[in-house]
């Protein structure tokens, strides 16, 4: 897969919990496709409160995993999974102590169809429906979209109707376009500045599910760059949090928590 490296200019101001004096410094964050439009969000903030430059590479986890284990430079590594996160510890080649979690996903029941999807999910639970679009639950999102449907007790009698697709990104792509008009997909695929962009959802219980965890670490290429953990430390403030609320991620850490 070919890579997105998207530049930020940095603006020429500090925020207060920065030092004036610093100089500008740069930091190279892996980010998963899924989190590139918050993640550009928060990376401009951040240039534009500490005068730092933010380079981010855009790209499937399995294939950052990869380029990280063949030695790629990034700093820091903000993958869509905590998998990922566990083998590049096993491998050592994070900085110990600086995973974390930043925020959490959500499930919906989503269809591109104004008003198909009720505000309590019963076109679901009574199964009115031809298709439902869902991950294939070996992969990542597919696991907790499962559960949904085994905790409901409908499982069995609709794994007639499931289209298992090979990844999240894949599902809401097909529910779309094609005959199925109901999927279970992140909230963050179909929710921007603080709205569902199109179509009718229903916000999955979260005690349906595991928590879907947006977890990032610092990697062992940023062990010595301060503006790495500036930057991490960025992702636990007010500014990144409301950034991940607009984008539909719950933010998980308390404001200026270290």
């Amino acid at each position: 897969m070919k890579f997105l490296h998207l530049l930020f200019a940095a603006a020429p101001l500090f925020g207060a919990s920065f030092s004036p004096n610093a100089l500008a410094g740069e930091v190279r964050v892996a980010v998963a496709t899924l989190l590139a439009e918050p993640l550009r969000a928060i990376a401009q903030s951040f240039e534009k409160d500490t005068g730092n430059k933010v380079i981010l590479t855009v790209g499937n986890t399995s294939e950052l995993l990869r380029q990280i284990i063949d030695g790629a430079r990034y700093d820091l590594l903000l993958p869509n999974n905590t998998a990922a996160l566990k083998e590049l510890e096993d491998r050592n080649l994070v900085v110990a102590g600086t995973r974390f979690t930043y925020a959490r996903n959500s499930l919906v029941l989503w269809s591109p169809e104004e008003g198909y999807v009720d505000p309590q999910g019963k076109v679901l639970t009574r199964k009115k429906f031809d298709r439902l679009s869902v991950v294939s639950p070996a992969l990542v999102y597919g696991q907790p979209a499962k559960q949904v449907l085994d905790n409901l007790g409908i499982a069995r009698e609709i794994s007639a109707k499931l289209v298992e697709r090979h990844d999240i990104a894949e599902s809401r792509q097909f529910v779309a376009s094609d005959a199925p008009s109901l999927g279970i997909v992140t909230l963050s695929q179909v929710y921007a500045n603080g709205r569902l962009l199109r179509g009718s959802a229903w916000l999955i219980p979260q005690s349906l599910y595991d928590p879907i965890r947006q977890q990032t670490v610092i990697l062992d290429e940023g062990r010595n760059n301060p503006t790495a953990r500036s930057f991490q430390f960025y992702l636990k403030g007010s500014k990144a949090g409301s950034i991940l609320l607009g984008y539909g991620y719950k933010h998980e850490v308390i404001a200026g928590a270290l």
